[in-house]
């Protein structure tokens, strides 16, 4: 079945077989694409102060650029998130791939601020079509090891946006470093378009009716059930709260850190730019259990966030890397815990709609507090708003783990009969 066919939603051709590849190969294309797509999505990071210095950016301009990335993000969470259920796994990567290889180039060679956030944009869309391509393509390739495709996709996506800013600090050592690093990453991009059009792909797992292919393809609401809604917004403020935090260390941060360390090393900018976030990758992937641990890594998440505003203040570099360490620990403990009560809580059939609308809300956290952040600085300082926004998460993080610590309080429900399920069963799909 050809991709251009996927993408029309035609019935499966019976022309010749393509790449015939086995469930491991499968398992590591889909992490890959969704990898790659996150590393350029966050190579930026440590290139903002060469940007805002070459283009004459504002803090306001440098979050408003980050910013159209998170927001297309989630814009297209909510209008494309369901669409490779219909047109096929492969063919919404191939999408993906398309869309993100245009964004990262468009970015590369932006002169202003419209032509940043376009590229930006271009790449939030690209994401948003893999993630839930690429993470229903784990759990198909996983059936009955949903905890398993639940850790690689933690791995692929929160390891791609800790790479990002890392490799994006190295590549800039290279001439021209604000455009070189988007080109090397769109010949990897092309380079990965080669298997997948190889790929013999699986049809789709809903493929439309006859007629009906747009409505199929039409925009879903997310809604929530009244039994998950008192988890469903724990989890949510959780997510807006933590991003938040991963909003400020992929935009304004790189500038922060550089006063903070008395360094100019792109590349040291970008590794502690991405401490917090592999931090939260790496916790995430353990096997922890306690019923106090959302609190517990929130009262983590709070103390260290305001350590980081005094590291930057001292300035101290030993307390700046703790501080981003044990931030992104705190973080990753408390996320992985309450996104797994909100599974454990949704009925199978409701979770796909849930699951959505807590990374709506979620990734909301890592655009609109740093749009706000970016307007202060320009009035007050950088500095001063780092130390206000430290404040206010701190004060945040001990509201919500009082409220998560009298829910751990109480009697636990019974969700024995939810205990082990995901999404509702699918049928084994494209893989």
């Amino acid at each position: 079945m050809t991709v251009l066919n996927e993408l029309r939603m035609r019935p499966v051709d019976a022309g010749p077989r393509g790449w015939n590849a086995s469930v491991s190969a499968r398992l590591v294309l889909a992490g890959v694409v969704i990898f790659t797509l996150l590393i350029g999505a966050n190579l930026a990071t440590p290139l903002y102060p060469l940007l805002a210095a070459r283009l004459g950016l504002s803090p306001l301009d440098i979050t408003a650029a980050f910013s159209s990335y998170v927001l297309a993000l989630v814009a297209g969470l909510i209008l494309f998130g369901h669409w490779s259920d219909h047109i096929g796994r492969r063919a919404a990567l191939v999408l993906a791939v398309l869309i993100g290889l245009a964004g990262g180039l468009v970015f590369g060679a932006a002169e202003n601020l419209p032509t940043l956030a376009a590229g930006r944009a271009l790449q939030g869309v690209a994401v948003a079509l893999a993630t839930g391509a690429s993470a229903a393509a784990l759990r198909d390739l996983l059936p009955d090891r949903p905890e398993w495709a639940s850790r690689f996709t933690l791995l692929a996506s929160f390891g791609g946006v800790a790479a990002g800013p890392v490799i994006g600090g190295l590549l800039s050592r290279l001439p021209d470093p604000t455009r070189t690093p988007f080109v090397i990453h769109a010949v990897v991009l092309l380079l990965l378009l080669v298997p997948l059009y190889l790929l013999d792909a699986r049809p789709a797992i809903r493929p439309a009716a006859n007629g009906a292919a747009l409505a199929a393809l039409r925009p879903r609401r997310p809604t929530v059930s009244r039994a998950a809604r008192g988890t469903f917004w724990l989890a949510a403020g959780v997510g807006f709260l933590s991003f938040a935090v991963f909003g400020f260390c992929l935009s304004l941060a790189p500038g922060y850190f550089a006063v903070a360390l008395h360094t100019q090393s792109r590349p040291l900018i970008g590794v502690v730019a991405a401490l917090t976030l592999g931090s939260s990758a790496l916790s995430q992937l353990l096997s922890v259990r306690g019923r106090f641990l959302v609190p517990a890594g929130l009262a983590v998440l709070g103390l260290s966030v305001l350590l980081i505003a005094v590291a930057g203040a001292a300035p101290s570099a030993w307390l700046l890397v703790l501080a981003s360490v044990t931030a992104g620990a705190g973080q990753g403990i408390a996320f992985h815990m309450v996104f797994n009560d909100v599974a454990r809580a949704v009925e199978p059939a409701r979770h796909a709609q849930i699951i959505s609308a807590v990374y709506v809300i979620t990734y909301l956290g890592s655009a609109l507090p740093v749009i706000g952040m970016g307007a202060a600085a320009g009035v007050w300082g950088l500095p001063t708003v780092v130390a206000g926004f430290a404040a206010v998460v701190a004060a945040a993080c001990a509201v919500l783990a009082v409220v998560a610590w009298r829910r751990a309080s109480q009697p636990p429900r019974a969700h024995h009969h939810l205990k082990g399920r995901g999404l509702s069963k699918q049928g084994k799909g494209d893989r």
